[in-house]
Formats: structure tokens, sequence, C-alpha cells
């Protein structure tokens, strides 16, 4: 990622997949707190449902100690309901973010600073900028699937632009 990037947006990491992110390594750096975003972060947008991996990856997050909360913007309250029950986490329906209050308010119900939080989304300018605003660590992960909330095209060309050629744990760079 460029250096003209603004600081605001920039992750900490780039991950291709949420269940690629090394929990022990997580924990090595203090977090004891996942946020995550639901739509293409955890459940991809063509389907209801997490992936096995994504559950398993979520499950051993929470053995590790970890309380794991959803932030999503999803105006759909039921569906984020049912996606935190499938995944056992607190869901937070209606984020608004990029506005970090949501997030911030996920850190305050789990009793832990943001300093010791790490926010995990597929989108720059909602997941990644509410969590560098809010103080925390941030980790972007590529969309689950391609299918996307109408007008997303814009928002995904210029993400890629300012994403540019970042390396993204996980992948091949052929």
């Amino acid at each position: 990622m460029g250096r003209k990037v603004p600081k605001a947006l920039r992750p900490t990491r780039c991950v291709s997949r949420i269940e690629m992110i090394d929990l022990d390594e997580l924990e090595r750096q203090g977090i004891r707190c996942i946020l995550f975003d639901r739509d293409n972060t955890v459940v991809p947008r063509d389907s209801r449902e997490a992936p096995r991996a994504v559950l398993d990856w979520l499950a051993s997050a929470r053995a590790h100690g970890m309380r794991c909360l959803m932030v999503s913007n999803n105006s759909h309250r039921d569906r984020v309901a049912r996606s935190a029950g499938e995944l056992g986490v607190e869901g937070y329906p209606l984020a608004l973010k990029p506005l970090p209050f949501s997030v911030r308010r996920a850190c305050v119900a789990c009793g832990v600073p943001p300093e010791q939080t790490v926010m995990i989304g597929d989108q720059l300018f909602t997941d990644i900028l509410s969590g560098n605003l809010a103080g925390m660590e941030t980790i972007l992960v590529r969309p689950q699937c391609d299918t996307d909330l109408p007008g997303m095209g814009i928002v995904r060309k210029v993400e890629r632009i300012v994403v540019g050629d970042a390396e993204f744990e996980g992948e091949d760079r052929r």
C-alpha cells in the first residue's frame, strides 16, 4: 500500500481470508477482543451461512480466550442476529461504520480497550476506517465472493486503487 494513502485508511495487515489469521500471533500481540464485519468477511454475500472454516476459526479464537463480536452495517437486524447466533457471538447491526461509535461500544461491552482489540473486515472505507479511528489494530481481508450490494462496484474499484499492489498474506504472488 502506497505511502500516500492516509493513515486512517491503512490496515495494520492484509490477509486473504479471516480463517488464515494466526490466533497465536494475535495473542502474542496482546489482542483480547476480535471485532469483525459480517457480509463478505465471515458470511459470503451470496450465502446466508458462514463457511465451516470460519466457524472453526471463531471457535478457536474463543478457545484462546478472545472475545468475538460482529459489528455490521447490515440493516437487517434479524439476519445479523441469526448470523451472530450461528457464529456464537454477539452482533451489532446498523453500526454506521466508518463512524467509530459501534466499534468503541463493542470494546466497552467486552471490557477490553481498543489497544487490545482488532477490527477485521473486507472494506477499507467502513471496516478499516472505523477500526483505525477507534484506535485499534485492523486487518483487511479479501471479500469472500464477488457478489455485492448494488452500487458497491465503484467503491470496490476505488479500494483496488488505494490497496494497489499490497501483499495479502496467504496469497500466491505469481
